[in-house]
């Protein structure tokens, strides 16, 4: 035996990589499959199959809306939603959580939810997030100071982040 295989074998003695040399296998006799027709689908599945194709195609545009977020404006009250595990985790009892500017009130913070999601806010808390120390590159240096807005919001609205 040579290195990599490269002589050949008897058939009966092949190893991996060797079934090329093999005789080819006896074709059989056996009856081929009957061909499958295309069964035509009543008029009121393809009018399902239509309404289904098209609530995709609403939900996947509501999805791409929603992707896309509300912007607030320039001098809004609300800078973002704040994404975070507590503010998932509160979001299901109907509280969202925001990062706010730290002049704003609770009445301006209220109005600019109103009017960016269209949704009734009941209670809005505030509360300050510190600066907290950190390094970055053996240097010493500090996080951004700011305010966060908890909002409550009426029974039955609803506001989604993707």
């Amino acid at each position: 035996m040579s290195l990599f295989n490269t002589q050949r074998k008897k058939a009966g003695n092949a190893t991996a990589g060797e079934d090329k040399l093999a005789p080819k296998a006896v074709k059989s006799k056996a009856p081929k499959e009957a061909k499958t027709k295309a069964v035509a689908l009543p008029k009121a599945a393809s009018i399902n199959k239509s309404v289904a194709e098209a609530k995709a195609k609403s939900q996947n545009e509501k999805r791409a809306a929603a992707a896309q977020g509300v912007v607030f404006p320039r001098g809004s009250a609300v800078i973002k939603p704040r994404v975070t595990e507590k503010s998932g985790l509160l979001s299901q009892q109907g509280i969202y959580t925001f990062d706010v500017r730290i002049d704003a009130t609770s009445r301006q913070i209220s109005d600019a939810i109103a009017a960016a999601y269209k949704v009734t806010p009941v209670q809005v808390n505030v509360a300050a997030v510190p600066a907290k120390a950190m390094y970055a590159r053996n240097k010493r240096g500090s996080t951004s100071a700011g305010k966060k807005a908890y909002v409550q919001l009426k029974k039955g609205d609803v506001i989604e982040f993707i």
